[in-house]
């Protein structure tokens, strides 16, 4: 291998430029000179100093594909389960929501439920839970239900259905949001419960709906397909009630009773129950029982 002869520091420094976008080295390009500088003041090691621009150039491209990863899950707007305000429904837990950010259920294929009314904090949750997977370097996919559907549906009207249902099926967790709040009729039923099955055992599955399970009859008309759907998404799953009150009315109202001189009204308790067997699920269709936040 031959070896460059004593280089001045201005043509050392071009070359460790054009060495650095040849092999695609952004970071040791941009760091590589303050790098240098403090090696030179600590006494590091030529090893040390090498290490240091080796595990910056790491850590920027991992930070570059996490944010890919969130840009291709299609989130429509940002949530942060640390922007989580558990004191404005202190009806969530937070050790379980912490529990579910260390991606555990995820990696092992598992279902996620969010049930309760709008503004009790579902998406902010669902949307926290799905980037945190992200960052942790899990593929996402976030859908509203409707939206899905009529993916599914325009898919088998252009026949590739089955490349559709696959891409969803290839993501490691998909999130359906707004589950429950539009009626779909049999054929899109049937193409969702497609994808469910695609993912089964394999891939996790997240969810957020406004209706109670014995509800969902009214999303999904078929009762033995609604059936089928619930086992699908409880098996094996966490089930979170995140309650009937409305953060946001709950803020509007405790902002008056301040300006009334009256004290805020307590909000009820969470639970969150992990469902060993599908057929344990119908304890839980009664969104009145304690619940949880979204």
């Amino acid at each position: 291998m031959s070896r460059t002869r004593a280089l001045t520091e201005q043509a050392a420094d071009a070359a460790i430029d054009t060495a650095c976008r040849v092999l695609r080295l952004p970071s040791v390009r941009d760091q590589y000179a303050e790098t240098m500088a403090r090696a030179e003041r600590e006494n590091l090691t030529y090893r040390g100093m090498l290490a240091e621009l080796l595990m910056l150039e790491c850590e920027e491209r991992e930070r570059r594909r996490a944010e890919a990863r969130l840009r291709t899950a299609g989130f429509p707007r940002q949530k942060w389960l640390a922007d989580f305000d558990y004191t404005a429904n202190p009806a969530i837990n937070p050790a379980v929501i912490n529990s579910l950010a260390t991606c555990e259920w995820v990696r092992n294929g598992h279902p996620l439920c969010l049930i309760g009314d709008s503004g009790t904090g579902k998406s902010h949750l669902l949307i926290g839970l799905g980037s945190a997977a992200a960052m942790a370097g899990f593929r996402v996919r976030y859908a509203p239900a409707a939206k899905l559907v009529n993916e599914l549906v325009e898919a088998a009207d252009e026949k590739v259905l089955s490349k559709t249902i696959a891409r969803y099926g290839r993501v490691d967790l998909l999130l359906i949001d707004e589950l429950g709040y539009l009626e779909l009729d049999r054929r899109g039923a049937e193409l969702l419960f497609q994808v469910l099955t695609e993912r089964e055992e394999k891939n996790s599955v997240a969810i957020a709906s406004n209706e109670s399970f014995g509800g969902w009859t009214r999303t999904f008309t078929d009762p033995r397909l609604c059936g089928a759907i619930v086992d699908r998404l409880t098996f094996n799953g966490t089930i979170i009630e995140t309650g009937t009150q409305s953060y946001r009315l709950a803020h509007t109202q405790a902002r008056q009773n301040t300006q009334n001189g009256k004290p805020a009204a307590k909000r009820p308790a969470s639970r969150a129950v992990l469902v060993e067997d599908g057929s344990e699920s119908d304890r839980h269709t009664d969104s009145n029982e304690t619940a949880s936040e979204d």
